[in-house]
C-alpha cells in the first residue's frame, strides 16, 4: 500500500478528555464564494450554481468538529455545474446521511436531480450484475458503503472508466488498481474500550493476541452479523487463511465474548461499562464521544493485521450509462473539499483526499498501519458468512 508511514506511530490511541472545546462553527471558510463572515465578503453562497450554500451547510457540528481549519482540495466552485438527471443505486448510506449530501447538491444545482434506489450494498451489487448480464442497468452510478460490493460489480465487468481527475485525488490504496472504483470515505477497524476499566497498554497490538489477553476475558463484545465485521473477517481469511480464521473465531468464543446487533451498541456498551472492550469501526466511538463528552471510552488500533483494516465507501460508474459525463462530474463533486468535509464531520469517516483532516484527535489515515491487501478482494463475503456459520458465530 502506498503513502503510509508505518514507523510514525506504533499504535494510535484516542481518548478525548471532557474538556474538549465546544465552540460552535460559525461562518466557516471562504471556499464557497469567498465568505467567512470576517472579510466583508458574502456569506458563502456559491458562484457556480444558483443555490446558496456555504461550507457550514456541508460541515457537521458538535464538540469534535469545533475549531476546524478550512479544508483543502478542489472546491465545488472549481468544478463544472451538475446538470441533468442521475440514477443512483445507493448501497447502505449510513442511515440516510449520504442522501443528505445528495440533497445538498440538488439544492446547489436546481437543474440537477438524483433518483436513488436504497438497499443493502450486497443486494444492489447483485442487482447491477444481473442487469448488466441482461444487457443494461438503469443505474448510472453505484455508491456503496463497502469495497467488497464495489469489487463484485467491477469483477463482473459492469463498470465504466472513472475520470482521472477523480482518481488522482485519492491515494492508490483506496481505489481499485484498475481504476474501476474509487473510495470516498474511510473507516478503520478499531478497539473501543472503557477507560475506567483498562488502559491502552492492556490492549494487544494484534487481534491474534486477544484470546490470550487476561484483562479482556469474558468482557468483550462483537457484532458478527454486521457487514463491517464480516469485511474484517474476510480480511483475516485473505491474510491467514480459513483454518486460522476459524480457529481465532473459536478461541474468541472460548475466551468469552458477547454478541450485539450492531457496532454502535458495542461501543455504547463499552462506554457504559457493560463491556471492557469490543470490535467496531472507529466512528462509532466518535459518535458516542460526540453525544456523551464525559463517557469513559477510548479508541485503540491494532497494527498491520485484519484488525487494522481500513475499508472504504466508494463510487463506480455503471457500464452502458447514457449519462457518463454527468456521472463523472458527480464523482468529482463527491471528492470535492466540501463533500469530504461532510464525510469527515457528519459521519466521522476518514476523508479520502489529503487536504481534509479527520475530526478531533483521530490520527490521520496515513498514521494508521492497515494490512497490505487489495480491497477489491473483500468481495467474497459469502465465503465469510459460511465460515462464521461453520464456527457457530452466526
Amino acid at each position: 500500500m502506498t503513502g503510509r508511514n508505518s514507523t510514525q506511530s506504533r499504535r494510535r490511541f484516542l481518548a478525548l478528555s471532557g474538556t474538549t472545546a465546544t465552540a460552535a462553527i460559525a461562518g466557516c471558510s471562504g471556499i464557497l464564494g469567498g465568505g467567512d463572515g470576517g472579510d466583508g465578503g458574502s456569506d458563502g453562497g456559491t458562484g457556480s450554481g444558483t443555490g446558496q450554500l456555504s461550507l457550514s451547510d456541508f460541515r457537521g457540528s458538535g464538540p469534535l468538529v469545533a475549531q476546524r481549519d478550512a479544508p483543502g482540495g478542489t472546491s465545488i466552485e472549481e468544478l463544472p455545474d451538475l446538470s441533468g438527471e442521475l440514477t443512483l443505486y445507493l448501497g447502505g448510506g449510513e442511515g440516510g446521511l449520504y442522501l443528505d449530501l445528495i440533497e445538498l447538491f440538488e439544492q446547489l444545482y436546481p437543474d440537477f436531480s438524483a433518483n436513488h434506489r436504497l438497499e443493502a450494498s450486497s443486494d444492489l451489487a447483485n442487482t447491477i450484475i444481473e442487469e448488466n448480464e441482461a444487457g443494461a442497468s438503469p443505474a448510472d452510478v453505484f455508491m456503496s458503503i463497502d469495497a467488497g460490493s464495489l469489487g463484485a460489480v467491477a469483477n463482473a465487468g459492469a463498470t465504466a472508466s472513472l475520470p482521472e481527475e477523480a482518481l488522482s485525488t485519492v491515494p492508490d490504496a483506496y481505489q481499485d488498481s484498475e481504476g474501476r472504483w474509487v473510495g470516498i470515505a474511510g473507516r478503520a477497524r478499531a478497539i473501543p474500550y472503557n477507560t475506567n476499566q483498562i488502559s491502552e497498554s492492556d490492549i494487544p497490538s494484534t487481534v491474534q493476541e486477544f484470546p490470550e489477553a487476561a484483562a479482556l476475558e469474558n468482557s468483550m463484545g462483537w457484532a458478527p452479523s454486521y457487514g463491517a465485521f464480516q469485511s474484517f473477517v474476510t480480511a483475516m481469511r485473505l491474510i491467514r487463511g480459513d483454518d486460522e480464521t476459524r480457529a481465532w473465531l473459536q478461541a474468541m468464543q472460548d475466551h468469552g465474548i458477547s454478541t450485539y446487533a450492531d457496532e454502535f451498541r458495542v461501543s455504547n456498551a463499552c462506554a457504559d461499562g457493560e463491556l471492557t472492550a469490543g470490535f467496531a469501526n472507529h466512528y462509532y466511538t466518535l459518535r458516542v464521544q460526540s453525544a456523551r463528552e464525559s463517557a469513559p471510552i477510548g479508541l485503540a488500533f491494532t497494527e498491520g493485521d485484519a484488525g487494522a483494516l481500513v475499508n472504504v465507501s466508494g463510487l463506480e460508474i455503471i457500464n452502458g450509462t447514457d449519462n457518463a459525463d454527468l456521472a463523472a462530474n458527480f464523482v468529482r463533486h463527491v471528492l470535492s473539499a466540501e463533500a469530504q468535509e461532510f464525510f469527515a464531520t457528519r459521519t466521522f469517516a476518514y476523508p479520502m483526499i489529503p487536504g481534509v483532516a479527520p475530526v478531533g484527535d483521530l490520527p490521520r489515515i496515513d498514521d494508521l498501519n492497515p494490512p497490505d491487501i487489495n480491497l477489491t478482494e473483500l468481495a467474497d463475503v459469502a465465503g465469510t458468512v459460511d465460515l462464521l456459520r461453520d464456527a457457530g458465530v452466526l
